[in-house]
């Protein structure tokens, strides 16, 4: 009788050690995931500013090329009378 009472203290204190590594890791994941969130937040907010100045560059690279063609139509033009007065 004592030997069976032995074994279930035994098998009692198991179970209470497997409970307690079970709290101890609920726990620890629990503060993982939310660090793991609010890197993403971080992420996810940077992003966002990374994607508003992506679309500022893309306007002034339109905008630069725009300019730049017409540039390439004035020298044209002037070259073309440099050429008429040359003739």
């Amino acid at each position: 009788m004592d030997l069976l009472r032995e074994e279930e203290a035994d098998s009692l204190a198991s179970l209470e050690e497997r409970i307690l590594k079970a709290v101890e890791l609920v726990t620890s994941l629990k503060k993982e995931n939310e660090s793991l969130r609010e890197k993403l937040s971080e992420a996810t907010s940077v992003r966002s500013e990374l994607e508003q100045e992506v679309g500022t560059l893309r306007k002034e690279i339109e905008s630069l090329r725009a300019e730049r063609k017409q540039v390439r139509t004035r020298i044209e033009k002037l070259l073309t009378q440099i050429d008429l007065l040359n003739a």
